[in-house]
């Protein structure tokens, strides 16, 4: 009887079962690294949407407080634009800077008094959008017809020279043979805003601008929202 010694059976290995395995496995970390970075993005979105949020109720928050007072809500009348305490209406006609400032006391205010960098950067917002050309201007309360060079608020108070936003080269009181009392009243705005929102331009009183008028906001009109 011839004994035969069978050879040792070993499992067939191949270099090609490995690699298909490899490439699963690249494929799944691929799969893992585009979902991970997917909601990374996700999670940044919603983090900046979040915020955004956040900061319109801040705003909000903010504006509220400075329409509240004493338990009541500060309001304007239909006609006027409300910014903080203070109520503004945007005239649609022209008149002369005398003339203009009659108007805004007709109503109970004003020809505007601009008291801060905020609301220079309220109006000459406003007026972006309210100018129509070059030469379509808006007279505000400042004078200096007492006094040359010796500016004047229309209620009669010095303008704070830190708080004043004259255009380059302004104000110049320009004169000529139809101009020889030179210029002595204020105007403001520029079509598509100033830079550093210097938007102030002396000229003749006597010429024809639209104007800005202001006065307080109410108290208890209407309730707030």
């Amino acid at each position: 009887m011839n004994d035969k010694t069978s050879a040792p059976i070993h499992p067939e290995t191949t270099r090609g079962s490995k690699v298909p395995s490899e490439r699963v496995v690249l494929l799944v970390i691929t799969a893992l690294l585009a979902a991970t970075v997917i909601v990374i993005c996700r999670l940044s979105l919603a983090i900046m949407l979040t915020e955004r949020s956040f900061q319109k109720l801040r705003d909000e928050h903010e504006a509220l407080k400075r329409n509240f007072t004493g338990g009541t809500c500060l309001t304007c009348e239909e006609g006027w634009e409300q910014y903080g305490r203070s109520c503004y209406y945007f005239s649609t006609i022209k008149s002369s800077w005398t003339d203009s400032r009659s108007k805004c006391q007709q109503q109970g205010g004003e020809l505007v008094k601009i008291e801060s960098r905020e609301e220079q950067v309220f109006l000459d917002e406003k007026l972006r959008d309210k100018i129509a050309g070059k030469e379509d201007k808006f007279w505000i309360g400042l004078t200096d017809a007492q006094t040359e060079d010796t500016w004047l608020w229309a209620d009669g108070s010095p303008l704070d020279k830190n708080l004043s936003y004259w255009g380059e080269g302004e104000p110049d009181n320009w004169t000529d043979s139809r101009n020889p009392d030179g210029e002595d009243c204020a105007r403001m705005g520029e079509k598509g805003g100033a830079e550093e929102n210097k938007s102030w331009f002396d000229t003749p009183c006597r010429l024809s601008y639209k104007y800005i008028c202001e006065k307080p906001a109410e108290n208890g009109k209407l309730r707030c929202l």
